[in-house]
């Protein structure tokens, strides 16, 4: 017979990119969350169209997610950056301690307390500047990719990547 999770618990860390706001959007990406539901919510809450309780668009948003969910993190900023345009961002890895409570189907048997050190990725995008000299910054993409693949290389015959096969 299998353990089975009763529970799992993380630590509430503080985020690891110094001065954010307090009432910033925080969207936590899981290994179950579906891209296009975060997505359809923070680009709506990231458009010029989209105002907060006090009237004002929202200038920032946190995607933060750890174990299985940073590569989804990772593409749900990507994906946003290419939709919104302009941001700026700030990207930091660090660790999350997780706690998994687990018990044995069987009467009488033991429970077992795990305790986990698991990857995690904070990622800040803002639509004002942020400062560059913060480790992990990214400035806003300018070049389409159409532009960055007509500049990247002007021989005919090349087959690097930046080309179709001819």
């Amino acid at each position: 017979m299998e353990m089975q999770r009763i529970s799992r618990t993380e630590d509430c860390s503080p985020f690891p990119i110094p001065g954010l706001a307090a009432d910033i959007l925080h969207m936590r990406v899981k290994e179950g969350s579906k891209i296009r539901n975060l997505l359809r919510f923070a680009t709506a809450r990231m458009q010029a169209e989209a105002r907060d309780s006090n009237g004002t668009s929202l200038r920032q948003v946190v995607f933060s997610g750890s174990g299985r969910g940073v590569t989804k993190t990772i593409t749900c900023v990507e994906i946003l950056k290419r939709k919104v345009g302009g941001l700026h961002q700030v990207s930091k890895l660090y660790y999350k301690t997780v706690n998994e409570v687990w018990e044995s189907p069987q009467q009488g048997a033991p429970g077992i307390t795990m305790e986990r050190t698991v990857p995690a990725i904070c990622i800040l995008l803002s639509k004002d500047p942020l400062d560059p000299w913060e480790s992990g910054y990214q400035p806003p993409q300018t070049l389409s990719f159409a532009a960055l693949k007509m500049s990247r290389c002007s021989v005919r015959w090349c087959r690097c990547p930046c080309h179709d096969p001819v």
